[in-house]
Formats: structure tokens, sequence, C-alpha cells
């Protein structure tokens, strides 16, 4: 399982520090005003399930069917707080989800989180991550503070990622306070589709800003099967053509190809949040077999259902064995025991 949240209790309490100060955004405030205050039993579990890396999520695991989960920081990451806490704060969360790796080599990798208010230490950090704790990619809760991923003083960011040959996971984040409030008002700011919209979008930035040309060998994952892009692609795709061809925006870089193909080249796709069959056979259709990967999207949809869903897909087994393991080990170049023989295995 490709996109499985975590949350250090201390990012937890430095969360609702900000919202008794009335700090972070306004999609910040609309989330975690719900979930860090929300007294709710759903969200008590939810909450309880995403500080845990030891028995209790193994014990979930066990229950869903998934012998092992990719885990990275949850949204939106540290990038509200000042940049000293930040800083400790994303060390403090690679260091936690290392040593759980280091305790179930079998059960869990990770991926790094980052503070990008300070891209040099970011860069730092990472290459410590990979090199010295183990971990196997990087998460970037979306935009910064309202800054994209295209931004070039992030460009570093990506080199360092193509250099020590692990993906970047673009994980969704709350709109930012430019274009929130349509979102905002009528109760669409979260994962209900404001996460697709924004982060749907930050991709596009990714990939119109030619980041794929300058670092061919780059590779990125999005969740959600891609935020609904592959519904758009051939739209896409035509418009892309005419304004190139047009100077409609001069500012913008050329690309080498079509953006359709950065999105079956240099980017995977997980099924997180997205167990509907029809939506993940269409989603292979266009962007390829190879390019799905399985995700539950733990702790925030976390039922057996959802396994039961991809196992029912209408795909041969060497499909399926790619879309529940083979094609995730590949991504994240994991060194995990493989499953049994003849089974296909989330």
């Amino acid at each position: 399982a490709s996109e499985e949240a975590y949350l250090p209790t201390e990012v937890l309490h430095g969360y609702r520090r900000l919202l008794q100060r009335g700090g972070g955004d306004r999609g910040f405030e609309s989330l975690w005003s719900y979930y860090a205050q929300n007294p709710s039993p759903r969200i008590r579990t939810v909450l309880e399930r995403m500080q845990d890396l030891g028995e209790r999520r193994l014990a979930d695991m066990d229950g869903f069917g998934v012998d092992h989960q990719i885990v990275g920081l949850t949204c939106p990451g540290v990038e509200l707080f000042d940049v000293e806490q930040a800083r400790e704060l994303a060390r403090l969360t690679n260091d936690r989800i290392a040593d759980a790796c280091a305790r179930h080599p079998d059960r869990f990798s990770g991926l790094a989180a980052v503070a990008l208010q300070d891209v040099d230490f970011s860069i730092g950090e990472l290459e410590r991550a990979v090199r010295e704790l183990g971990l196997r990619g990087v998460i970037v809760n979306s935009h910064a503070r309202g800054q994209y991923l295209d931004d070039p003083r992030f460009d570093s960011l990506f080199a360092k990622a193509a250099e020590l040959d692990v993906p970047l996971y673009l994980h969704p984040n709350t709109p930012s306070d430019g274009m929130i409030e349509p979102l905002l008002d009528a109760g669409l700011d979260g994962a209900i589709y404001g996460f697709a919209v924004e982060t749907g979008m930050h991709l596009l930035r990714i990939i119109f800003a030619g980041v794929f040309d300058r670092y061919p060998t780059l590779r990125l994952v999005a969740g959600h099967l891609g935020e609904a892009l592959p519904f758009w692609l051939f739209r896409i795709d035509y418009f892309h053509d005419l304004q190139a061809r047009s100077g409609r925006y001069p500012s913008r870089p050329r690309l080498d190809y079509p953006p359709s193909h950065y999105l079956r080249n240099n980017v995977w796709l997980t099924t997180s949040g997205m167990a509907w069959a029809p939506a993940i056979l269409f989603t292979r259709g266009v962007v390829g077999p190879d390019r799905v990967l399985y995700a539950m999207d733990y702790p925030y949809q976390a039922e057996a259902a959802e396994v039961a869903v991809h196992d029912d897909l209408p795909i041969p087994l060497d499909e399926k064995r790619r879309l529940f393991e083979t094609g995730a080990r590949e991504v994240f170049r994991l060194h995990v025991p493989a499953a049994v023989d003849g089974e296909a295995s989330a």
C-alpha cells in the first residue's frame, strides 16, 4: 500500500498550537480544526491510527490484508511552522519512520519529510534520509504556503531526487489562500474535491514548467488516480499544442513532448482513496497498467472492502501482481520479502 499516512504526536501538538493562535492558512484551519478538535469516535480512531507505527497499525494491516505500507508524513507537512521548528519536526519524522522500518523491514518502507521553507536544508535532509536512514523517496504535501514546486527555487530538490534515484510523492493539500474561497464556501475544500483541484493543478504546473525535460529520469508519484488528470488528458494535449504553436504564453517553456508523454513516462498514479473499479480500469487504460499502483490512504480510508475491490478487478494475475506489489517495488526500489508465489498481494 503506497500512500499511507503518519503523524508524529509532536507534529499533531504543533498543529493544535497553530490553531490556537490562528496560524497557518485557511485550508489548514478548515482541515485540522476538524481532525484535531473533533471529538467524534471516527476522528479519534483516525488520529490514534495515524500516530502509531507499531502494533496498532500492524494489526490493522493484517485485518485489511495489507502486507506492506509505504509511510509518509500527512498533509500539510511542516511547511506552516517557523523554519527552525519545521527543520526539527522533519528530522524527527524521518527518524521515527526509519526506526519503524528497521524494526519491521518486511512491513514498512518510508518517505522522507522535508521543510520547503529552507530548500538547502531539505536537500541535505533528503540525502540523509536516503543514504543514512534508508528511506525510499520524498513526500511533498503539495503547495508550501501557496508556493508550488515549479518555482525555480525548488529545482535543486528535483535534481537531488533524480541524483539519488528516488521518487517524489506529490501528496494533496487543501488549496492555498489564493484559490480556496469558492471551494471553502461550498464545503468542497478538502478530500471531497479541493484536494483534486489543488494537486491536479500542481502536477500540471510541474509538467508545464519543463521539469521532466530537465530531469528525464525523475520519478513522481501522485495519488487518487492522478487527481482526475487522466480524464482530461486528451483535452490537455489538444490545447497545449494549440497554445504552444500560437505562442499564447511566451513566458512558458516549450516542452519536448505533449503533456501526456510525461504522465505516461515520468509519473506513477496510485489508487489511494479511489477503490472504484470503473475509475481504476479507465486510468490503467489511459496511462498504461504499469503506471498504476495500489494504495489504501490509511487511516483516512481504511477498510478491507477497498482491498477486495482491487482483488476483484477483471485483469490478468500478472497485472494484478504489478498493481499490488511489483510496480511499487520498482518505483520505490524496495528490497522486502516477496509475496508467496502465485498470489497477488497488497
